[in-house]
């Protein structure tokens, strides 16, 4: 009996040594994640997450394209110590607006390269993007990336992951979009001071009111107190004038 558990044992071992080697890829691809949410149709700052996966050699540069089906009229890379960052803008075949405003370019590709040693073995980096406006109608945000090596080995990021099926060998970096409060991300702050506005409006108005009340009860009571001040007097008043009588 000890030596079957012992055999289950091993066995269990095993399996769980083989199913850790097997999911280690998934965790050292190229990924990307944003600061918050990623709300359809508003700005977002996301991080470009990319881990070195070799022993014997430091990441170098990181290439990264921008969807084309649902361009981005901005994007701004932040500066990372150690790294130059190029921006490159390309012709849209059907021009986008934004704010009103027709735009023909948006950027295509931003190309990280490393001043000194880049990223060395067992360690990452991340490169964060301001990006926006983004789409409204997709769930998902797709872009490519490509990983270089100091000996000149060159990773390719570039197979879009399908629902429901295993993920891919090179997966793409993948955002994932939510959904805006007011259907344009940025509006629930304008809503909720808007909000404030009215119950400031109205908190003033039944202040008045209240004061107005207060002011007409306080009226009535000094009217109320003068009448019978009145009937007073002239009760007395009579009384006087019949004692003298007498």
């Amino acid at each position: 009996m000890n030596r079957q558990l012992k055999r289950v044992a091993a066995a269990g071992a095993v399996a769980a040594s083989a199913v850790l080697v097997l999911s280690a890829p998934a965790f050292a691809h190229v990924s990307v994640q944003p600061q918050g949410e990623a709300a359809k149709g508003g700005f977002a700052t996301v991080n470009f997450k990319v881990p070195n996966e070799r022993d014997d050699a430091s990441t170098t540069k990181l290439e990264v394209s921008f969807p084309t089906d649902h361009p981005l009229a901005s994007v701004m890379p932040q500066p990372v110590d150690g790294w130059d960052v190029k921006v490159t803008e390309s012709k849209l075949d059907k021009p986008i607006e934004m704010h009103g405003e027709k735009i023909d370019e948006a950027v295509s590709k931003v190309t990280w390269t490393a001043d000194d040693k880049g990223i060395e073995p067992g360690t990452f980096q991340q490169f964060p993007v301001s990006v926006g406006a983004l789409p409204e109608d997709a769930d998902q945000v797709v872009f490519k990336a490509l990983q270089t090596y100091s000996d000149k080995e060159v990773v390719r990021w570039i197979e879009e992951p399908q629902e429901g099926a295993p993920e891919p060998e090179s997966p793409a970096p993948v955002l994932k979009l939510t959904e805006a409060a007011d259907g344009h991300g940025h509006g629930a702050a304008a809503d909720k001071a808007s909000d404030d506005a009215k119950s400031g409006e109205g908190a003033t108005e039944q202040a008045a009111s209240d004061s107005s009340d207060g002011l007409a009860r306080g009226l009535g009571v000094a009217g109320i107190l003068v009448g019978a001040a009145g009937v007073a007097f002239g009760v007395l008043a009579g009384r006087r004038r019949g004692e003298s009588a007498s």
